[in-house]
């Protein structure tokens, strides 16, 4: 056993460090039996068991470290574990961890293995030697950057990495010249250069020597000389001094950062918060909010989540308006878009159930019933992911809406929509969509992350006292400067989900103000929605015989298009959500959102 220049007190608290790169197995009972015997002798730390063998750094009192020692020797395999030690007053473990993990370094790289081959060790002593006698030789430091920064050899070379992962890649980037020069590569204790010695091999470097021990024993056998600064170590002693006594310094409970005397005079200091390094104004902290959960919508949206084939399972709800309609009238009426024929196909090959039973066509339906539309291996169209977060706050989440994208569930739709991937990137939060737009439409959508916001923000748009302004690029140039469209719109949808304006429909006011007439004989406007009925911008425009440029549905000269979603290749339709008004859940206090112009209103 090696033993360290370090005297024990009766109080003092044993800490070892050990590892071997081993092969072996049957480990699930292996590690049940060694966290039973750690729990039986109140020892604290972490052992990491993986096929490639073992690593572990425990604490405990003197007698209970060596009666594990004693124990782990028991195992032929592991019979010359050679174990680095030093005392300290506390303990500087929380719990005891006995971990089941792939490696025990972590790597990635399946062909270096370290039981089989390691490069030249180099021992203490003869690292000093080498640094005394003036050598030429490249000593690299294979640690973290935030190791580093504690303290290091005198004219160490290192590679500037955050993780060991990195460390393949950053080798690369080393000088041709070094691969035929000595190199002696260090590190805490020596194990990560068990794996790294062997890779830098691979690439092409032909003298590469490790530091046998590491830091820790070069400490232990040639103490301070050459070295400048303390040992970063992965425990609640954070660094240990040449001597091996931990040198009081703390790790920053938030970045893990290692907190130096001057740190903690810092305004940037508040401990158990924050310090210098991650300290961050209120501005910077919501940057990277928001910036994080954009990088969970994007993640949420690739691959799409509804063009994965699934087995899709869908509602239909009777409203107590369609009491006694045969099933087949009701479903025509309940989404006209779909087609009676495609009604009629489903019904046959009894893909709509009610209560687990296919059901016919003639069937009465009654309100508040609710049948069950099964769809094996759906694919959903591909949509338009662009979708950025522009706000958030505790009550909020403010999102510019690409197109084509559904706002919800609905047709042919229903993961390839804007609710539901934003849903996925807000989980275990239950996001409540406030208003919506066409799938066509861009700009701005809101989402409720609490259903008090819910509450208060709903109504506002039911009682239309939120302030919204479009931009829209039209066909023609209209003969007024301004105009308001007071023209009802009709209550139900027709063929392909197309709406129109019907003077027993329901009141929908428009407010439009014509901002540039263009050369190519359309004109940007700004449109001021008073109520908001399904289309009734595009409807009321089409009425006026200015439809919107790229609506598939209401074309030009009062035609009809049969498309109610665009393709993600077909030319954008020119309608944009641009300014919402609306009071803030919070506080009550009246606030804009605004969405980014899109490049065909560039002229605006």
């Amino acid at each position: 056993m090696n033993t360290m220049n370090t005297t024990a007190t009766a109080t003092a608290i044993l800490n070892i460090a050990a590892y071997k790169f081993v092969a072996l197995n049957n480990l699930p009972p292996y590690r049940a039996e060694l966290r039973k015997l750690c729990q039986d002798l109140e020892l604290r730390g972490t052992i990491m068991l993986s096929p490639e063998g073992i690593n572990l750094f425990v604490a405990g009192e003197e007698l209970n470290v060596r009666h594990l020692l004693d124990v782990l020797r028991r195992n032929p395999l592991l019979e010359d574990l050679e174990v680095k030690e030093s005392f300290s007053d506390k303990q500087p473990f929380n719990r005891m961890l006995v971990k089941l993990k792939r490696e025990i370094i972590a790597f990635g790289i399946d062909d270096v293995r370290p039981a089989v081959r390691t490069s030249p060790k180099l021992k203490a002593s003869e690292l000093k030697q080498w640094i005394d006698e003036g050598r030429k030789f490249h000593l690299l430091d294979t640690r973290n950057v935030y190791e580093i920064e504690l303290g290091t050899f005198q004219n160490a070379e290192h590679l500037n990495i955050n993780h060991f992962r990195d460390f393949p890649q950053a080798i690369a980037k080393l000088p041709e010249d070094a691969k035929h020069e000595p190199i002696v590569m260090f590190c805490t204790g020596g194990i990560r250069c068990e794996k790294a010695g062997p890779l830098m091999e691979q690439a092409g470097f032909e003298h590469v020597y490790q530091l046998d021990g590491g830091i820790l024993k070069y400490f232990e056998e040639c103490g301070g000389e050459h070295y400048d600064g303390a040992c970063f170590v992965f425990d609640n002693r954070v660094a240990l001094d040449p001597e091996l006594k931990p040198t009081g310094e703390l790790l920053c409970f938030a970045c893990q950062s290692v907190i130096t005397h001057e740190d903690m005079t810092s305004p940037k200091f508040l401990y158990g918060e924050y310090c210098p390094k991650c300290f961050l104004t209120t501005d910077e902290a919501y940057r990277k909010q928001v910036e994080k959960r954009q990088q969970a919508i994007d993640r949420a949206a690739n691959p799409l989540p509804g063009s994965i084939p699934y087995d899709n399972v869908r509602k239909i709800r009777v409203a107590g308006r369609f009491d006694n309609l045969a099933l087949i009238d009701f479903l025509d009426a309940f989404h006209p878009p779909t087609g009676r024929s495609q009604w009629l196909a489903w019904l046959a090959d009894c893909s709509i159930t009610l209560n687990e039973q296919a059901v016919t066509p003639e069937r009465t339906v009654q309100g508040g019933e609710c049948f069950l539309q099964h769809m094996p291996n759906t694919v959903e169209p591909d949509v338009n992911v662009a979708i950025e977060l522009l706000h958030e706050d505790e009550f909020l989440a403010v999102i510019s809406k690409p197109a084509p994208l559904p706002s919800h569930a609905s047709g042919r739709f229903n993961r390839n929509t804007l609710d539901y991937i934003v849903g996925i990137a807000y989980r275990p939060e239950k996001l409540r969509i406030a208003h919506r737009l066409d799938a066509n439409t861009t700009g701005l959508v809101i989402f409720c992350r609490k259903h008090t916001a819910s509450r208060f923000v709903q109504p506002q748009f039911t009682q239309q006292t939120v302030e919204k302004t479009y931009l829209a690029r039209v066909h023609g140039h209209p003969e007024w400067e301004s105009f308001t469209c007071n023209a009802p719109i009709a209550d139900e949808p027709g063929p392909h989900g197309v709406r129109s304006v019907d003077s027993n429909g329901q009141a929908a006011v428009t407010d439009f103000k014509v901002v540039k007439l263009l050369a190519d004989g359309t004109s940007l406007l700004e449109v001021y929605p008073q109520s908001g009925r399904t289309n009734q911008i595009r409807i009321h425009l089409a009425h006026l015989g200015h439809s919107v440029v790229g609506d598939p549905l209401y074309l030009k000269d009062h035609q009809l298009g049969t498309n109610p979603t665009l393709p993600t290749d077909s030319p954008a339709m020119c309608l944009h959500a641009w300014k919402l008004s609306l009071d803030h859940p919070q506080d009550r206090r009246r606030v804009t959102y605004t969405a980014p112009q899109p490049g065909w209103a560039s002229d605006l």
